[in-house]
């Protein structure tokens, strides 16, 4: 049988009301079954299963219950509040795509910026590669680079932030 007529045969099944299809001719078969959209269609022949029954057991003895002691509360909560309110103010230059974070405009340049820098609106940041094309991703506020949240080479996501910066 030709892949042609195999393509008829679908689109025939597949345009009309019949919801399974066989056909068999020379030692070849063909079985067609169409499912919703949606639908998960599994293997008709599954593995036979078993049902054992586990032995019963006598119920263990229950223990009279232990007072936990009093938890201290997390130290690490303070830390995460500190950076919270040490970000509070500040401007985050964020990535425009999906894409890999550049520093530098090649890899034996310096970098564009880094902490300390002072900025403009148009002073260009960083590139962030996507697709082979290098777009440079510019401060769009005056201050000065606070920090830098990305390793250069790394992958970034939309709207993640690279740059947090002090404006001015």
């Amino acid at each position: 049988m030709k892949v042609q007529e195999i393509r008829e045969i679908i689109k025939l099944v597949d345009q009309s009301n019949i919801s399974e299809f066989s056909f068999e001719q020379e030692g070849s078969k063909i079985k067609l079954k169409k499912t919703e959209v949606g639908t998960v269609v599994y293997p008709t022949a599954a593995p036979e299963v078993k049902a054992v029954e586990a032995p019963k057991a006598e119920p263990a003895p229950v223990a009279a219950p232990v007072e936990a002691p009093k938890a201290a509360p997390a130290p690490a909560a303070a830390p995460v509040a500190a950076v919270a309110q040490d970000t509070e103010g500040l401007h985050k230059i964020t990535s425009p795509m999906v894409g890999t974070f550049y520093q530098s405009p090649s890899p034996d340049a310096d970098p564009y910026v880094k902490a300390g820098d002072k900025v403009t609106g148009d002073s260009i940041v960083c590139i962030v590669e996507a697709m082979k094309l290098f777009n440079e991703i510019e401060a769009e506020v005056n201050g000065e680079i606070v920090e830098v949240l990305v390793k250069d080479g790394e992958l970034v996501e939309y709207g993640q932030a690279l740059f947090l910066v002090k404006p001015e």
